[in-house]
C-alpha cells in the first residue's frame, strides 16, 4: 500500500507472462517497491493512466489492484505476499492474488536488467488466489483469461471489380483495332 502522493510506475521488460512493476517516488530518485504482476484485461480503454484499488474499510489506506496504460486494454494486476493477501481478502470480501514465495517487496536499488536474481525469483514464483474464507484456489478460478487474439483467416472484401471491367474494355478495344487493321490489309 502506498500513502497518498505522486508516483512513477515502470514496467521491467520481461519475456515471460509475468510482469515486474517498479514504483518510484515522483522524482524517480527513490524506489518504493518492486512488485510482481500478471496481465489484466479491461473491456474499455481510456486515454489516461488508470490505477484501480481494492475497496477497504473507512480510514484504511487503499490497496492497489491494477494499473492500466493509456489507450490500452491490457494492464498489470498486482500480486501480494501471502500474509498480506489473506488480510486483504477478508477485508474486501473478494479473492486476492498472492505468491507464497518470500520475495522482498522493497528493493533498495532499481532493477536495471532482467538478469538479476530477484527478477528470476519473481518470474518463477507460483501465483494463486486466496478466498475470503482462507481457501487457496488456482489462479484460473478467479482471473478471467485474456481473450485470444483472433487472426483473420480471410481478407475483407474491400476491392472493386471496376479495374477488371476497365481492363476487359481495353482488351476488347485493342482486339477491335487489331481486327480492323487485319481487315484493311486483306482488302
Amino acid at each position: 500500500m502506498l500513502p497518498a502522493g505522486t508516483y512513477v510506475f515502470k514496467l521491467l521488460d520481461s519475456q515471460t507472462d509475468r510482469h515486474i512493476v517498479q514504483i518510484f517516488n515522483k522524482d524517480e530518485t527513490q524506489i518504493i517497491a518492486t512488485i510482481l504482476a500478471i496481465p489484466n484485461y479491461r473491456l474499455r480503454a481510456t486515454g489516461k493512466t488508470v490505477v484501480t484499488f481494492r475497496e477497504r474499510p473507512a480510514g484504511e489506506p487503499e490497496a492497489l489492484r491494477a494499473w492500466f496504460f493509456p489507450g490500452e486494454n491490457y494492464g498489470q494486476e498486482f500480486v501480494y505476499p501471502k500474509a498480506r493477501a489473506v488480510e486483504l481478502a477478508k477485508e474486501v470480501d473478494a479473492p486476492v492474488l498472492f505468491t507464497a514465495a518470500e520475495i522482498p517487496l522493497e528493493v533498495v536499488e532499481p532493477i536495471k536488467t532482467v538478469d538479476e536474481p530477484v527478477v528470476a525469483q519473481l518470474e518463477q514464483a507460483p501465483v494463486k488466489a486466496i478466498q475470503p474464507s482462507g481457501e487457496e484456489v488456482e489462479l484460473a478460478a478467479v482471473v478471467t483469461p485474456l481473450p485470444p487474439l483472433v487472426a483473420e483467416t480471410t481478407l475483407p472484401a474491400t476491392a472493386s471489380t471496376m479495374p477488371l471491367i476497365a481492363l476487359l474494355g481495353l482488351l476488347a478495344l485493342g482486339g477491335a483495332v487489331v481486327l480492323r487493321l487485319a481487315q484493311r490489309r486483306l482488302q
